[in-house]
């Protein structure tokens, strides 16, 4: 049996690492929350431009594209620290309790592998690409790429962050281990 003194500074290691992981994801939100609001107006802003001044802002489409990579990835990057994404805990709820365990460890470890590649792959595309520019927005290419790159590091993270939670027996999901 495990000291409890020693049990309790690691979680006392944990906390400040949870803290900071959900500030992290709490950024995210936000910022996905702005980049769907300003993906909002600018639509509107478009429809506008063509059906009323009859001047269709050619930008927009440039500039929504940049936008849905910013929702959809960081949006799945949290996804996954909030247990909300790529789900499959009605498998993991149906098998016995050790079957449970061998799928929640392989399920952040194949996590954690995805979003390293996302991260290592991610990188080399934003670099490659980062010297020309997109058309009508003049802002470099790369930075299509820059929220795979972004999100790969958090998908790891959170990833990694629940596995060391799992080994510490503090795991909170309610499909894990019961």
């Amino acid at each position: 049996m495990p000291d409890p003194e020693v049990r309790n500074s690691f979680h006392d290691f944990v906390k400040p690492i949870d803290a900071l992981l959900d500030g992290i994801a709490a950024i995210c939100r936000l910022i996905t929350g702005v980049s769907l609001v300003f993906l909002t107006v600018i639509f509107g802003w478009l429809v506008f431009g063509r059906y009323v001044l009859n001047a269709t802002p050619t930008w927009v489409e440039q500039a929504a594209l940049l936008l849905v990579m910013v929702i959809a990835f960081l949006g799945a990057a949290v996804g996954v620290h909030e247990h909300s994404h790529l789900s499959v805990t009605a498998l993991r709820s149906a098998v016995p309790t050790w079957i449970r365990t061998i799928f929640v460890i392989a399920t952040d470890l194949l996590l954690a592998m995805f979003g390293g590649l996302m991260l290592f792959y991610g990188t080399k595309l934003t670099l490659f690409k980062w010297g020309s520019m997109i058309p009508l927005i003049q802002l470099p290419e790369g930075l299509r790429a820059l929220p795979l790159t972004i999100s790969g590091a958090l998908i790891l993270l959170f990833s990694l962050g629940h596995l060391m939670r799992l080994a510490l027996g503090r795991d909170q999901r309610s499909d894990t281990i019961r």
